[in-house]
């Protein structure tokens, strides 16, 4: 609705700088996170046209050397606030009753879950992006997050025995390159995954439960909150180092310097910790996420 009155009437490979900033100033400030995403979904759009050659040249809704210097941050307006996040308690029932639900946004939010991935990079993945041979997800530049990844490297996500089963199991659309796609070929919205857990929660006050809230926020846990509660489980329940859970969420780990020095992104040592993750979602503790490599510190 805020979008089509302004670049509705225009092909898309017409879509200028100028147009996504008729757009985003009007509510930019006001409804930060609201503008967020739909700059984001402007920008996920206008990339799925370029890739599939309905347009040429960069993208008029990146943020990083193009909004970012018209706008100020969303973080700054914002003051950086959290997503809901999952409880750990509560992450194996709720789990449990995600696989129950049947349709693409709550296998796209399983998948989520499983690789502790934004939200974005879920919905806009494409199958060429997973390589079988190697059990790797490879999300391209842009789909991590907003910005383009330190030192324009890709972000590789191992794939776990979950991940891997679930991917068995999803259609595919003949033209289609999307993994995850909505009802008229294109892809989930935000909404979309966000419906389910609203649901699930709802579901589970219907049954007498307490719903799946933020323990300190107190408010429903959404799908973003999910890299959250990998993050608290990562540092509560297992000897995982830190750093690595860190480039597992596309952080970034270290100085500048150090990270010029550190080009690994420990994707091997990673696998470990995803399959222990995926184990722990299914409600079972895996004895390698309590294991403390030999000159690790305790």
């Amino acid at each position: 609705r805020r979008v089509v009155p302004t670049m509705g009437p225009k092909a898309v490979a017409d879509i200028t700088l100028q147009d996504v900033l008729d757009v985003l100033r009007p509510i930019w400030t006001e409804k930060t996170e609201t503008a967020t995403k739909v700059r984001q979904r402007i920008e996920r759009v206008l990339d799925f046209a370029t890739v599939n050659g309905h347009r040429r040249g960069d993208n008029p809704a990146r943020w990083r050397g193009n909004l970012d210097l018209v706008l100020p941050s969303p973080v700054r307006l914002t003051g950086g606030r959290n997503y809901p996040a999952l409880q750990i308690a509560d992450a194996a029932c709720w789990f449990d009753a995600l696989q129950t639900r049947g349709g693409t946004s709550a296998r796209a939010l399983e998948f989520q879950a499983l690789t502790a991935a934004r939200t974005g990079a879920v919905r806009f993945m494409t199958w060429d992006e997973i390589d079988a041979s190697q059990q790797l997800w490879t999300i391209q530049p842009g789909r991590v997050s907003s910005k383009i990844p330190p030192n324009g490297r890709l972000h590789r996500v191992p794939l776990s025995k979950a991940v891997r089963s679930l991917l068995a199991t999803l259609p595919r659309e003949s033209g289609n390159p999307l993994v995850f796609w909505a009802p008229r070929s294109g892809p989930l919205s935000d909404a979309a995954m966000a419906a389910v857990m609203k649901k699930m929660h709802e579901t589970d006050l219907r049954s007498g439960g307490a719903g799946f809230l933020d323990a300190q926020l107190g408010t429903p846990a959404v799908p973003h909150g999910l890299r959250s509660t990998f993050r608290t489980w990562i540092g509560e329940r297992t000897k995982f180092d830190g750093d690595m859970a860190e480039i597992a969420l596309a952080h970034k780990v270290g100085s500048r310097v150090q990270q010029a020095y550190d080009r690994s992104d420990q994707v091997e040592k990673r696998r470990a910790m995803m399959e222990a993750w995926g184990q722990f979602l299914a409600g079972h503790e895996d004895e390698r996420s309590n294991i403390v490599p030999i000159g690790s510190k305790l």
